[in-house]
């Protein structure tokens, strides 16, 4: 396995997400998941990703009512992108509290919606940026770096 990719052109994934599509939070993860690996990278890299990437996907397939994630995978780092059209999040900070939730009482009965997407994706990043407007939708970018010499952005 090697830290960084030594050479691979740009590749760029992309998902549509529709409103309460849960099977696609898995779909996306795997297909990632499978990609990298054939890339070569350490599995602790591909597991934080994965979960970046299932959790983001699942925030806009229950709050949303369409979106896509987009990941681009670059030699030195890998860029996950969700933009949807929903809700949108009120208070940013809020939402990145453990266990604070938004979801719907049908969501929470299906195991869904326990408040620990934004976080977890926090945790498992090296960047992140949300851009939300009420009614309108939200935008997250995520980034993780492969080498870890020095984080290259710093968490907004």
């Amino acid at each position: 396995m090697v830290d960084s990719l030594t050479y691979t052109p740009k590749i760029t994934l992309e998902f549509e997400i529709g409103e309460k599509d849960f099977f696609i939070a898995g779909e996306c993860a795997s297909r990632v998941k499978k990609t990298l690996q054939q890339l070569g990278l350490k599995q602790d890299v591909i597991k934080r990703i994965a979960i970046i990437i299932y959790e983001a996907a699942m925030n806009v397939a229950i709050h949303a009512t369409s979106g896509r994630l987009i990941v681009h995978v670059d030699p030195d780092a890998i860029t996950i992108l969700t933009q949807d059209i929903g809700a949108g999040i009120e208070d940013i900070d809020l939402a990145m509290k453990e266990g604070y939730s938004t979801a719907t009482y049908e969501i929470r009965e299906m195991g869904f919606g326990a408040g620990m997407g934004l976080s977890n994706i926090k945790q498992c990043s090296d960047g992140l940026s949300i851009e939300s407007k009420v009614g309108v939708g939200t935008n997250l970018e995520a980034k993780v770096f492969f080498r870890n010499e020095k984080k290259a952005v710093e968490d907004t």
